[in-house]
């Protein structure tokens, strides 16, 4: 093939590829699915190794019906309890196109050896599925853990929502859907359970008021417009459902559940998300609490800090997680609302 030729079928294929990274998420989606598909096998591999032998039962896989078809979740309960323990119902993170359940068991085995039952949702990922079918189905996982948990040895009077990034949104929408009426009804989302058995919400480097990531600069501010893009399902996001509904700052109340809200010094979104999340609820004067590093601590804490469970930052969120849950899980009467 003459050189011309060769010249122009490379511009041809270039042309063909920036195409389809303009056309549709899927290109990008998948770049970014392998980037976090490689962190967050490392950062479990991590965690690993501070899961403690034993004393764990494991029910994997257990399937729960959805308005989209199936879905599964693990639960895992500390052994010989003798009467049902508090659930926490932890859902990924990965920006909503990427993650699993997989990805947090060594984490839920910490917390179920602690004495908690620790259940991890899966939820289909975009842009295979859009807004606001995520929501529906960690939902339909609740529905299910309400009905079948006792079964296993969880008490579905005491849970406890929990996440890590876009999972944290995820739990965070699900608290308002059920301490915020007016949210419930203007969204049309189901209220996934009664305000009285949801006993606290702990949210790991979450996000919380999209429009604030869209000026966020270079690759950091390409993957979450793209991760946006493939979740709600249009380019233009902002005046999707998704872009109205997500954003769950302004829709807080001061019924919103006791919360535990952390992230790291190095982490974009603790500065946009999760400090102006916990400035909300210390306004409406609900049960907040947080765990901020300053600005200069060394070294710089990443996103999702809180599983590195070498680094002793990670060991002291971890030692806070636990003691949120022990006070908040710690009766059978539920906190009082304001």
């Amino acid at each position: 093939m003459p050189r011309l030729s060769r010249l122009a079928a490379a511009a041809a294929a270039t042309a063909a590829v920036a195409a389809g990274f303009r056309l549709s998420p899927w290109p990008s989606a998948l770049l970014i699915r392998a980037v976090f598909y490689r962190g967050a096998r490392q950062t479990a591999a991590v965690m690993r190794g501070h899961v403690p032998a034993g004393g764990v039962t494991e029910h994997r896989g257990l399937a729960f019906e959805t308005d989209s078809g199936s879905g599964t979740l693990d639960l895992f309960v500390p052994e010989a309890a003798g009467e049902p323990v508090p659930l926490v119902v932890w859902i990924h993170g990965g920006a909503w196109l990427s993650g699993s359940r997989n990805d947090v068991e060594p984490y839920l085995r910490i917390l179920a050896a602690s004495g908690f039952a620790a259940a991890g949702v899966s939820y289909t990922r975009s842009p295979r599925a859009v807004y606001p079918q995520a929501v529906e189905e960690v939902a339909a996982a609740l529905a299910f853990l309400e009905k079948h948990s006792a079964d296993y040895g969880a008490d579905p009077r005491r849970v406890v929502l929990a996440g890590d990034s876009a999972g944290a949104q995820l739990a965070a929408q699900l608290a308002v859907l059920a301490t915020n009426p007016d949210y419930a009804l203007r969204t049309g989302l189901p209220v996934p359970l009664s305000r009285d058995d949801l006993r606290g919400v702990i949210l790991h480097c979450g996000i919380y008021d999209v429009a604030a990531l869209d000026p966020l600069p270079g690759i950091l501010g390409w993957g979450f417009r793209t991760a946006l893009w493939a979740y709600s399902g249009k380019r233009d996001w902002s005046p999707t459902a998704a872009g109205r509904d997500m954003s769950v700052l302004n829709d807080v109340t001061g019924l919103f559940p006791p919360a535990l809200i952390t992230g790291g010094n190095g982490d974009n979104l603790t500065g946009t998300q999760s400090i102006p999340l916990a400035e909300r609820l210390i306004q409406l004067k609900t049960d907040v609490r947080f765990q901020f590093w300053p600005r200069d601590h060394e070294p710089a804490l990443p996103h999702e800090y809180q599983f590195l469970l070498d680094r002793p930052e990670a060991q002291q969120a971890l030692t806070e997680t636990l003691a949120f849950l022990k006070d908040v899980c710690s009766t059978d009467t539920p906190p009082k609302s304001t």
